[in-house]
């Protein structure tokens, strides 16, 4: 039986040869590994764990999964998937927007490019066909004007831009693709790998051609039953009630501080005090808020458009002020000025780097100056967004002191001859939550198969209260069993390929329901989680014969040793070696490897 929800049609890309081949989908494959994320990784596993993540025979995957651009809510998500050349991990990094629906709609699963060209081409997607042209002109252009100039080429309707930028092109290790709706495929250096490939942008032509289950009345109950648990009015944690909708992701700033769980100054303090108010959604709906854009099949509009009206940045107009990259370039630096936040971001959204590793890099760089390891001209004040905004040029041009911090701050600390002001884990920057006042995000961080993560496991969802399940978040014991479940939950999730927001409401149950209608198979939650489990292990896997193994799950000295001063979880540190035992038991790993007898079990080999 032909698998429901797939357009069955896969491209592979040889840039070296400049030709073009197409395939029926893997079936075998997908009804183990589901689309998007999980699918995707089984494709880079295919094509090898030595290779060199800048080199040729790295395959760069954009996925979709079998809901995208159909009616389930918040179904409009993409995955980037490949070798990281940020981690050297297998790495998947999603956006929103409306790329994926018209990737769908344009006849195709997934698109796979290996090789190298021999001069900038852009891939044109339309009517299940993918045409490799001329991007010589486009090279050494900016994000912003690369799309306004392929909008003028082949029509602003209809259309879909992905691209990237200098820093991109100059293998930025966390090089960033970004599409017309500002959205980001952010995390793990997928931006570098496209510019290691002379891929310059992908531009996919589509009109709207919504597909939809066969069994009607069927999909009517579960589609119905998933908006219920968004749209509830009486839960107070479902993402439509909660503050998603009114102020944005950045509604969990005065959060975190309060409760002591917002890295700050680099992690040496926990809380940004009373200036967390000055970056949060709160100031941000009250200040400069002008507008709440969507992504495809998606009631929450959680994206927070905003324009300055003062200061040096006046006339900024910028798509989204979120709360990683504001954390990032705000707290996590001692900027608490908006203005220049929203100025960073914008810049990041048109060179093409990744917001949340950026402001590590200047972390990195303002804990060495105030402690007298750097000094003169590449030195960089707590604060000093002036410089920041400078500093971020420089990176994305490899010019100057940005041209070591264009290699992630864990080389750049190395660099600078002191890698324990690298707050990463192999290799990747720790997202906006401490893992002193958030202990489910310390096990989180360290096991996370793409590098340091938040979305790999939201712990904070539980621990925070957002959803119904909460746990305390001081509190280290279930936090191993607790990670382990999100993980397995995130990972079918990121193959459907649904918003991380989906599952403050949805569950096991939900998903299986809109997977089993639309694909015709039967499915249950038991299996919706094994199916993630699978993936997971999947991933390690690779990570395992890429050189990761024993001891590759670790966090930060400075979250072991070094107890918060701040007011909610004063005294605290990480109790990660508790921890790992509890996560490695209910894993069935050994210190961080899957024996073989997992892998046969569940059907990985």
């Amino acid at each position: 039986m032909q698998l429901g929800g797939y357009a069955n049609r896969m491209a592979r890309v040889d840039l070296s040869a400049g030709k073009v081949g197409y395939e029926p989908l893997n079936e075998e494959w997908a009804r183990k590994y589901i689309g998007a994320r999980g699918l995707g990784v089984r494709y880079v596993m295919e094509n090898g764990p030595q290779v060199d993540p800048l080199g040729p025979e790295n395959i760069l995957c954009f996925m979709n999964g079998p809901l995208t651009g159909g009616e389930a809510n918040m179904s409009g998500r993409l995955a980037v998937v490949t070798k990281s050349p940020l981690t050297g991990t297998v790495t998947d990094s999603h956006m929103g927007g409306w790329s994926a629906a018209r990737l769908r709609w344009a006849g195709f699963d997934g698109l796979l490019f290996t090789g190298k060209a021999a001069k900038p081409v852009y891939a044109y997607v339309h009517d299940g066909q993918v045409e490799i042209r001329d991007a010589s002109d486009l090279w050494g252009k900016g994000i912003h004007e690369t799309i306004k100039i392929l909008q003028g080429r082949h029509g602003k309707a209809d259309l879909s831009v992905m691209a990237i930028g200098p820093a991109g092109e100059r293998l930025a290790r966390f090089g960033a693709w970004i599409n017309e709706n500002d959205r980001a495929s952010g995390r793990g250096g997928t931006g570098a790998v496209g510019g290691s490939k002379h891929l310059k942008a992908i531009v996919v032509k589509a009109v709207k051609n919504i597909h939809r289950a066969a069994d009607r009345d069927a999909w009517k109950v579960a589609h119905q039953r998933a908006l219920a648990t968004i749209m509830d009015e009486k839960n107070v944690t479902s993402p439509r009630k909660g503050g998603l909708s009114v102020y944005g992701t950045n509604v969990l700033m005065n959060i975190s501080s309060n409760m002591g769980a917002l890295p700050t100054r680099n992690s040496m303090v926990t809380s940004f005090g009373e200036d967390a108010e000055l970056l949060s959604g709160e100031y941000v709906k009250e200040h400069i808020l002008v507008d709440d854009p969507t992504c495809h099949a998606c009631p929450v509009a959680c994206k927070k458009e905003v324009e300055i009206k003062q200061g040096p940045f006046k006339g900024l107009h910028m798509e989204s002020v979120e709360y990683e990259p504001a954390w990032s370039v705000g707290a996590n630096c001692g900027n608490n000025d908006i203005a220049s936040v929203a100025k960073m971001i914008d810049q990041c959204n048109d060179y093409g780097l990744d917001a949340i590793e950026i402001g590590h890099c200047f972390s990195v760089l303002m804990e060495a100056t105030e402690k007298g390891y750097v000094t003169g001209e590449d030195a960089m004040q707590w604060g000093d967004y002036m410089a920041m905004v400078k500093g971020v040029e420089q990176i994305a041009f490899r010019q100057g002191i940005g041209d070591i911090l264009a290699e992630g701050p864990a080389r750049a600390a190395q660099k600078l001859g002191h890698p324990e002001l690298a707050m990463t884990v192999k290799g990747q920057a720790i997202a906006a939550y401490d893992p002193r006042g958030l202990k489910g995000m310390g096990i989180a961080y360290a096991t996370s198969n793409r590098g340091a993560c938040h979305l790999r496991a939201y712990t904070p969802a539980s621990e925070l209260g957002l959803i119904s399940f909460k746990t305390d978040p001081l509190d280290w014991k279930g936090k191993g069993e607790l990670t382990k479940l999100l993980q397995d939950l995130s990972a079918f999730s990121d193959s459907l390929d649904l918003c991380k927001f989906s599952q403050f409401a949805e569950g096991a149950e939900e998903y299986a329901a809109q997977y089993s209608i639309v694909t015709g198979v039967p499915f249950t939650a038991d299996e919706v989680l094994s199916t993630g489990d699978r993936i997971y292990n999947l991933e390690r896997r690779y990570n395992n014969l890429a050189g990761f193994r024993e001891g590759s799950d670790y966090l930060p000295e400075r979250f072991l040793n070094e107890p918060s001063t701040m007011p909610g979880s004063e005294g605290q540190v990480c109790e990660l070696p508790q921890m790992l035992e509890e996560y490695y038991h209910v894993r069935g790993w050994i210190n961080g490897v899957v024996p073989d007898a997992k892998l046969k079990e569940l059907g990985v080999i």
